[in-house]
């Protein structure tokens, strides 16, 4: 084969193939790149961060281990580390719908390493014998990606959960006075605190991010030392423990082998609970978000019980509209985060005997969701949460329209006849309160204690119980 203008020959076990003459891989990414133009989508930085890492720590363990020269295995952990930095993002072109194990790019990431190892060195630097070893694709890509999606846990989301439950309890501080009507099937149900709707909205995102830490343990777990199959062929010993240690020194956060290899590298469970617990949270910030919506619509025919901020024109025709936008933006990252979930499931399903063939679509969903969903949470926060305030007369004026006000009667006056004052003050619209007295049910020295709005959010017995 004659090399092109702007190309050069490199060589794989299956023959020539022109390659990018700048281009810093070689034949076997070339081939990837011809085989799969399916998408354009490539995997997030995190991703190609945490291959880098894992290359560097193989790297310094087969010197410390003096299965590698120093001077070699020095150029390329350097070499990794400009693949972890991301000065070589542009040298990983494959999209990520490719080999369900991901060798194409654990391939893409060794004759990277190998040329720049080389090139740096002076060094004779092969991509399979020296960059990729004591390794394999196999255990490569699982510990890529449990790496990338612990790490992102650890430095965006978990950061992002706390501020926002933060700012959560603080409205609930903020909001304790306000009584207002409580909502069940979306109809008017007995009163409830402001504060406490916000209250319960902090504690979702608290037990989120206790799901979300449980589920950054399991991935604390990782496939390296498993090689091909999980037998650990061609590996030595020590070899898992010394990579290991490394990436958590460089990571910061602690990994550890994976109890079973065989596990870790034909099942992706962990990732699938993973995937589980961001789901979970999806749908906590979806109530979320949904709630605040609905509790700010109006101005003049909805509840209107909060504001918003109002950070943009909600309308190119109506003027002074302004729309719910940083709700909407976290429902769609929520929708877009339970649609991963549904892909990770799914590709966890296909851990066909001793390998899982659906690698690169998994990481790419887990680190889009886990992205996602911290960005979501900063800018929901500070653009929208701490800023909404309470209409606390608009809270009051519907809250003495609401019939549900009578289940406080219950005890004084029995279900039957408290149902009549419901309806008869829903029908007139007029407050429970008028309606009781018109009726002569209950003495106006006992009715104000009975009626007592702010105790009936609180446990009891509605002028029983102090």
């Amino acid at each position: 084969m004659n090399s092109e203008p702007g190309t050069r020959i490199e060589t794989d076990s299956l023959g020539d193939v022109r390659v990018p003459a700048d281009a810093l891989y070689g034949a076997q990414t070339q081939r990837a790149v011809d085989n799969f133009p399916i998408s354009g989508i490539r995997f997030p930085r995190r991703f190609i961060q945490a291959v880098g890492t894992v290359k560097a720590a193989a790297a310094r363990a087969n010197v410390s281990l003096d299965l590698m020269d120093g001077a070699r295995g020095q150029a390329i952990a350097d070499a990794a580390e400009k693949v972890r930095s991301g000065e070589l993002d542009a040298q990983f072109p494959l999209d990520i719908f490719q080999t369900g194990s991901g060798t194409s790019t654990n391939m893409n990431a060794n004759e990277v390493i190998a040329r720049v190892a080389q090139e740096a060195s002076g060094e004779s630097v092969h991509p399979n014998d020296d960059v990729n070893m004591g390794q394999s694709s196999n255990d490569v890509i699982p510990t890529a990606m449990h790496v990338a999606a612990r790490v992102a846990m650890h430095e965006e989301l978990l950061p992002a959960l706390e501020k926002l439950a933060t700012s959560l309890e603080a409205k609930a501080d903020e909001f304790d006075d306000v009584v207002k009507s409580g909502r069940t099937h979306l109809m008017d149900a007995t009163p409830v605190r402001l504060g406490q709707e916000f209250g319960g909205y902090a504690a979702q995102v608290r037990k989120g991010i206790a799901r979300v830490e449980a589920a950054s343990e399991e991935l604390a777990e990782l496939a390296l030392g498993g090689t091909a199959t999980g037998t650990g062929i061609n590996r030595p010993l020590a070899f898992p423990e010394a990579a290991i240690k490394e990436i958590s020194a460089m990571t910061g956060i602690a990994f550890r082998e994976a109890e079973n290899h065989f596990e870790a590298q034909a099942a992706k469970d962990g990732y699938v609970a993973a995937a589980g617990a961001l789901n979970t949270l999806a749908v906590s910030l979806m109530k979320i978000a949904n709630d605040i919506r609905h509790l700010s619509s109006g101005p003049t025919s909805g509840l209107s019980e909060i504001q918003l901020p109002a950070i943009q024109p909600g309308s190119s025709i109506m003027p002074g509209k302004v729309n719910p936008v940083m709700s909407e933006a976290m429902m769609m990252v929520c929708a877009r985060v339970m649609g991963n979930a549904t892909t990770i499931t799914v590709g966890g399903q296909h851990g066909n005997f001793e390998l899982n063939v659906m690698m690169p679509v998994m990481a790419h969903a887990m680190l889009e969701s886990i992205g996602s969903l911290a960005g979501a949470c900063d800018a929901f926060r500070t653009r929208c949460l701490d800023g909404i305030t309470a209409d606390r007369d608009r809270a009051r004026d519907l809250l003495l329209k609401n019939p549900s006000i009578a289940t406080a009667l219950n005890d004084e006056i029995g279900y039957d006849k408290a149902s009549k004052v419901a309806k008869k003050a829903a029908a007139e619209k007029r407050s429970v309160r008028d309606v009781v007295l018109e009726m002569g049910l209950i003495p106006e020295d006992r009715i104000d204690e009975i009626l007592d709005v702010r105790g009936m959010t609180e446990p009891g017995i509605p002028g029983r119980d102090a």
